[in-house]
Parts: structure tokens; sequence; C-alpha cells
């Protein structure tokens, strides 16, 4: 099973010596990948009364396409989007920064895509957030076609394309496309589309349930059952339960799991690392 982190983006800063460091840090200390996920813009509580969304405009997130051709330039991690928020892109373009991020890391990209739950993003950025779980499907569809032919035509209900190609083209043809999403809908979509997964629930019978619906709905497409990635997270005061947590995803058949420092109480970079480190020989053992 392959260990990489989450990329603790609300509390690293804006720093790139910092970003920096941190990549170098996990690298170094034998961890896989690196998974970073997606929000354009963040609403201001003062504006919308009675806000709860889990961020808001104060709360930071690196672009993670831009962030991505950095880090390509500075480390051999795999790079994973965990996610982007596909439906309230342009797909020519998000196909288009992909490929070259997987030209920059030499095919070292998994490019999780899922449906956001944010309306505000998705009315400043021009799509519709009403019909998001239909547009992503045939999204999916694109992508891979502009991954892998030269010439695409394309006559979709969202989307028309005559004629077109990407150059350059992806090292991976097509680029690996994981999901998210944790309703019975999502995760029967992503057993018929995608080529992995992010099971945004916690250990226990949840996600015992979740793992069934989606090996059902694979099955029933004719497709294999997919890989996953699980999820634990690294705090002060859960050194005794990581490993255990580590094995009981091993156990249920994770072929990734990622690390996640977020919310943990840290407040610089330098101690996200240092937690990695402490965690390192029980997390790496496997």
């Amino acid at each position: 099973m392959q260990v990489g982190v989450v990329f603790p983006q609300i509390e690293i800063g804006s720093d790139p010596g910092a970003i920096r460091a941190y990549a170098d840090a996990v690298g170094a200390l034998g961890y896989r990948h690196l998974l970073a996920y997606d929000h354009v813009l963040g609403a201001d509580p003062k504006v919308h009364a009675g806000w709860r969304g889990p961020y808001d405009l104060h709360s930071t997130f690196h672009e993670p396409m831009v962030l991505f051709g950095y880090l390509a330039g500075i480390s051999d991690l795999e790079l994973v989007t965990g996610i982007v928020i596909a439906p309230q892109r342009q797909t020519a373009l998000l196909a288009k920064q992909a490929a070259e991020v997987d030209v920059l890391t030499g095919g070292r990209l998994r490019l999780g895509v899922g449906l956001g739950w944010n309306a505000l993003e998705y009315q400043a950025l021009g799509k519709d957030f009403s019909d998001r779980s239909k547009r992503i499907e045939e999204q999916v569809a694109l992508l891979r076609r502009l991954w892998t032919d030269e010439s695409v035509t394309f006559e979709g209900r969202y989307e028309q394309l005559h004629g077109v190609g990407l150059s350059p083209m992806p090292v991976q043809r097509p680029i690996p496309i994981w999901f998210g999403g944790i309703a019975p809908a999502a995760l029967r979509r992503i057993g018929r589309l995608a080529d992995g997964w992010f099971p945004l629930v916690r250990l226990g019978p949840d996600l015992e349930k979740a793992i069934e619906i989606v090996t059902d709905a694979a099955e029933k497409a004719g497709r294999a059952p997919l890989p996953f990635e699980g999820r634990v997270g690294v705090g002060p005061d859960r050194g005794e339960r990581l490993e255990a947590e580590i094995a009981q995803w091993r156990d249920l058949g994770a072929r990734y799991v990622s690390l996640d420092t977020m919310r943990q109480g840290y407040a610089t970079v330098d101690e996200h690392i240092a937690a990695l480190t402490e965690a390192a020989p029980a997390a790496l053992a496997g």
C-alpha cells in the first residue's frame, strides 16, 4: 500500500519556501504522494449571513494545477488532486492543465474530480450548479478522448468540439481519473466511471457499505473492483491509533492511504513536518 500526505493548504500559508520545505521533507521521509484539493473562491460570511460552509474567503487554497506545476520542478512525488471540482471548470482547459502537469512530472498525476458543494463558486465561474452531476459524466468521457486521440470531434449535450486536440499530450494516456463522493448515487457513478475513488467515509460500517455499493456498480458495468485511497488523521493524540487505522485500511483493500495533519493543532510548516516525521516509522513500516 502506498502512503502519502494531504497538503496542509489551509495552514501552510503562501510562502513558496515553506511549500518547498514541506515537499522536500515529505519526499525525504519516504512518503510517495501529495494530495491537494480545490476551492477557487471563498464566501464572505459578512455578506452571506448564516454561512455554514467549512471554508470561507479567509481559508487558504492554492490552485492545484499551478501548485503542481511548481512541485513538478522540485519533487518526485506523485501528485494527486483529491479533488478538483470539474463541473465548475472548462473541460478542455482542465484537460490541457492536467496533461501539462503529467508531462512535467513524467506521468505522476492522478486527477481526482468531484461535484463540489459551494453554489457561490459555480455562480462566480459562470457554471450551472444544478446540473453538475450530469455534466461530470460527459466531462469524463471528453477528458479521456482529449488525452488519447490526436484529433477530437465530440458532440455532447454540454460539450461540442470539432476537430481539435491537445499538444503536448500527457505521458499517461489517459490520465487516471479518480472520484470523490459519499451519496449512494455518487458511489454508483464511481463504480461505473472512475479509475479509482476516495471514500470520504470514516472507518466502520458506513465505509464497508460504501465499498459494497461501488464494487456492485463496477461489477454491473463489467468492470474490475476499483482501487481506493484511505485517509488517516495525524494529531498529537493519535499516535497509538495511527498504525492500527492504517492496518484497517490495508485490510479493507486500500491501495493508497494519505496522512492528514490539517486541523490537528499544528500552526507552522515545521510542526506539520515534525508530525509526519514522528508518524513515518509506523506509517511506512508496511
